[in-house]
């Protein structure tokens, strides 16, 4: 059981640390640091940072399901799910003061190279636009996108117009470049 809650303490701390000071920024000694367990107690859970980082990415992924899943309630105008989806988006950007920025880009930007992380990302990537596209195809029944752009490419759009936008907002520690997103979105692609 020990090893379990040991476990469970070195992905939390990574994924702080790594969301906050990227994977070359940091060092194992960093990670055990932040989770309070000894260095040597790492490699009896994994077999290297990169493994780590890798987990990481799915206690990531997996903790925007929620915010995720609004994007489905038919209940709600989708024009207005998209924008609640992006504004708890931006609202955790804001709340972490711009310091950490989203993971999936920071990974994306610093572990490309790495192929079992690269395709991970990838798959992320096309996950996170199917669930967008879903929504913007409700908005088109609806009569609320513009009908000359298909939903794919709004929804690929978004999200890379997206981790841009929060890269560009971790570097200027401003929140101008989430409110030019939202409007600028808003503004161009729905009625």
């Amino acid at each position: 059981m020990a090893r379990h809650n040991v476990r469970e303490q070195l992905i939390d701390a990574g994924l702080q640390t790594l969301q906050l000071s990227g994977f070359n920024g940091c060092a194992v000694q960093d990670i055990t640091q932040a989770a309070g367990v000894p260095k040597g107690s790492f490699y009896n859970h994994f077999e290297s940072k990169e493994a780590l980082a890798l987990l990481v990415l799915e206690r990531f992924w997996e903790s925007g399901a929620e915010r995720r899943a609004m994007l489905s309630d038919a209940a709600v105008d989708p024009v207005e799910r998209l924008r609640k989806h992006f504004k708890a988006l931006s609202d955790a950007v804001i709340l972490q003061e711009f310091r950490k920025g989203c993971l999936i880009g920071n990974f994306s930007s610093e572990m490309a190279k790495n192929e079992e992380i690269r395709g991970r990302l990838a798959s992320i990537y096309t996950m996170w636009s199917r669930t967008l596209v879903t929504c913007i195809d409700d908005a088109k029944a609806a009569g609320k996108v513009r009908p000359d752009l298909s939903a794919d490419a709004i929804a690929d759009f978004l999200v890379s117009a997206w981790e841009g936008t929060v890269l560009r907002a971790k570097v200027e520690q401003t929140r101008s470049a989430l409110d030019q997103f939202e409007h600028v979105v808003f503004a161009s692609f729905f009625t």
